[in-house]
């Protein structure tokens, strides 16, 4: 029998003329990323080589959270448009275009 695999349901990078990176990747999974109820692993993604200033993921063992400037919080994953939102409204404060 064959095993279930991860398929990538979305990928972007945007680099910027300032050197800042976004970089978005959307997986479904066979089973949820524990202790993450949902079927996805999410790796969302702003800042410069070496240097994260936002991100957005659901890692095993710590489920949904955010990292922003350093402090890492819990994160309530609802949607991808949600979280897609909620990224990019961070993105753009630090960006300073909020």
């Amino acid at each position: 029998m064959a095993k279930a695999r991860a398929s990538l349901l979305f990928h972007q990078r945007i680099d910027y003329d300032d050197g800042a990176i976004v970089e978005m990747v959307i997986w479904r999974v066979p089973t949820p990323v524990s202790p993450s109820t949902h079927g996805l692993k999410y790796s969302m993604f702003y800042g410069r080589p070496g240097l994260r200033e936002v991100g957005y993921d659901n890692e095993r063992g710590k489920g949904d959270h955010r990292h922003v400037k350093g402090t890492e919080t819990a994160y309530r994953f609802s949607s991808v448009e949600q979280l897609m939102t909620d990224f990019w409204s961070d993105v753009m404060t630090l960006r300073g275009r909020k």
